[in-house]
């Protein structure tokens, strides 16, 4: 069976407003979003060298994003405390996501380049997202579309409140 693909053309609508929004003048999403007040982009946690927010397509609930502050296409244009800061930004995530959300297994990645799968590859990303046995289901299967169980904006909430509280 191969891959079905759905058109999704607000996706491109969504991420140029965000960069036209903030007017980066390289159009990087993730740039955009650090000029944008924490609600408005769906930003969990700001600190000096990495920020927590939500994927705003997520693969399941609870999806999070942990991305350098720096505009770097790599982990390995990273300087040390760059890169601490993003696994720690990374564990704190994880800490959360499991928290609020209690999955079963977590996965972990970073897509490094447009070939690698990265819709944004001018600047690193990890994505920390809770998965469950079974959360695969007919949707995904048959029609190649998640369903997911609560609002983008209900997720968020859930995991600021809980960020919050340490």
């Amino acid at each position: 069976m191969s891959l079905e693909r759905l058109w999704a053309g607000w996706r491109s609508t969504y991420i140029a407003s965000i960069a036209t929004e903030a007017k980066v003048a390289d159009g990087c999403l993730f740039c955009g979003l650090l000029a944008m007040s924490d609600v408005d982009a769906l930003i969990l946690e700001r600190g000096e060298h990495s920020f927590a927010v939500m994927n705003a397509y997520p693969y399941t609930s609870g999806h999070v994003m942990v991305v350098p502050t720096r505009h770097v296409a790599s982990i390995t244009d990273l300087d040390a405390t760059e890169a601490a800061a993003l696994m720690h930004g990374t564990q704190r995530a994880t800490s959360v996501v499991e928290r609020v959300y209690g999955p079963e297994g977590i996965n972990l990645g970073a897509n490094i380049g447009r070939a690698a799968g990265a819709g944004v590859p001018g600047h690193v990303h990890i994505h920390v997202l809770p998965r469950w046995n079974g959360d695969t289901n007919f949707m995904t299967a048959v029609a190649e579309t998640r369903v997911l169980p609560e609002s983008l904006r209900h997720s968020y909430d859930k995991l600021r409140a809980a960020w919050d509280r340490g």
